[in-house]
């Protein structure tokens, strides 16, 4: 027995003595190599992304606008003051980029003091809010990057608002907003909660928080400005403006006239029942005497149309589409109604026109489209909407009531 342990012994003495003899395994730090993700799946996608580029350089049919007398000087129009434009990036918020815009407007022309509000703000709470209604229905609600004009007085109402300067929704070093990972993610975690059947509503919000904190960041809680601490609630209130004077003007047949009724398009998500549905004539007659008046107005319908160019940045009817004599209110609710006229995109009306007895609109966009120009132009950032196309193809606004007391007075 003591044979075998004197043995053992050895054994291990001889198997220490060989391991500290073995040569130690050395650590550097290598460049990082390509492998096979980077070099055949990346190419593939880079491959069909190039070909979709390809696919978006075949000629579409458009209005040729090249030998058209536009009124494309900004310094031509009559308009109000509003911040400079800025961009939504690749973010699907048009729709609180052209709302506080009118706002930012709307503070100057009542009380002359100029701010610069947070949109990203509104955004967050608007999809927390989507997220909130998408429980409460169990699935049977849209959760999308879209949304409407008023959906901006409501969030504002609930959550305050805040200056950009302290949110401005940049992070990880972006310059532009970008929110297409973002919004796929809380897209895939609401289908598992659906999937799940999980419809508690705290851990729900409190998870679509945590995603948009990664992505866009936490909105600030409290904050300085000029000196005074304020709360968005309590900032809200030293605006001096009250989200409840801002209504929605909206023209289409397919609803009672002088009632207020639902406009029923996709970003409508919470079904409103707050658009005080006028005819054609009163809705154009308002548009051209309220920017007269110096009301600015958010604005939206199609921009999708073979009078819309991105290159004169003019939007027009072409009379191969339908002559002007002929656009009513059932040319266009016939758009409405197959289709042709969405709801694609919200803009701020600034000024307007007048030439050869037309009026022409200045609308402030926050999209790529009304950027193709030279970035120190004036016109950068801008469209020019001839007023047949206002009539045809924008289907609603925002504005303040007092530019419309005599609708208000005959909704009483």
């Amino acid at each position: 027995m003591r044979k075998i342990v004197l043995l053992f012994g050895l054994f291990i003495m001889a198997s220490l003595m060989a391991f500290s003899q073995q040569e130690k395994d050395k650590a550097v730090f290598k460049k990082y190599e390509p492998g096979f993700y980077q070099e055949v799946i990346q190419k593939d996608i880079e491959r069909v992304r190039e070909k979709m580029k390809e696919d978006k350089t075949r000629l579409q049919f458009m209005m040729d606008q090249g030998n058209l007398d536009i009124p494309t000087d900004v310094n031509d129009y009559e308009r109000v003051w509003a911040n400079d434009v800025i961009s939504q990036g690749a973010a699907g918020t048009c729709w609180s980029y052209s709302t506080i815009s009118f706002i930012e407007s709307e503070i100057y022309r009542m009380h002359e003091r100029k701010v610069k509000l947070s949109e990203p703000y509104i955004v967050y709470w608007e999809y927390v809010e989507k997220a909130r209604r998408f429980v409460k229905e169990r699935g049977d609600s849209r959760f999308t990057q879209g949304s409407e004009a008023n959906a901006v007085t409501r969030m504002m109402k609930k959550y305050g608002i805040v200056p950009r300067k302290v949110y401005d929704g940049l992070r990880h070093g972006r310059e532009y907003p970008y929110h297409g990972k973002m919004y796929k993610e809380m897209d895939s975690y609401l289908e598992s909660v659906e999937k799940n059947d999980a419809w508690n509503e705290e851990k729900v919000l409190s998870t679509i928080k945590s995603i948009m904190n990664h992505h866009i960041g936490e909105p600030p809680s409290s904050f300085t400005v000029m000196g005074q601490e304020h709360t968005p609630e309590s900032y809200l209130e030293s605006l001096n403006i009250n989200p409840d004077n801002f209504v929605e003007i909206l023209s289409y047949k397919q609803e009672p006239y002088w009632e207020k009724v639902e406009y029923k398009v996709p970003d409508n998500w919470w079904n409103s029942k707050q658009y005080i549905n006028v005819p054609l004539d009163v809705f154009m007659e308002t548009i051209k005497e309220s920017i007269r008046d110096g009301y600015s107005m958010s604005i939206g319908g199609d921009v999708s149309e073979a009078g819309f160019l991105s290159s004169t940045q003019a939007a027009m009817v072409p009379s191969f589409d339908i002559p002007s004599e002929h656009i009513n209110e059932n040319s266009r609710q016939f758009r409405f109604s197959n289709n042709s006229t969405t709801d694609d995109h919200g803009m701020h009306l600034v000024g307007y026109h007048t030439q050869d007895g037309e009026d022409w609109y200045l609308i402030k966009d926050s999209s790529s489209g009304s950027r193709n120009n030279d970035p120190e132009a004036p016109d950068f950032g801008y469209y020019f909407f001839h007023e047949d196309y206002v009539k045809l193809k924008m289907m609603n606004f925002t504005i303040h009531k007092d530019a419309v007391e005599d609708i208000m007075e005959r909704m009483k």
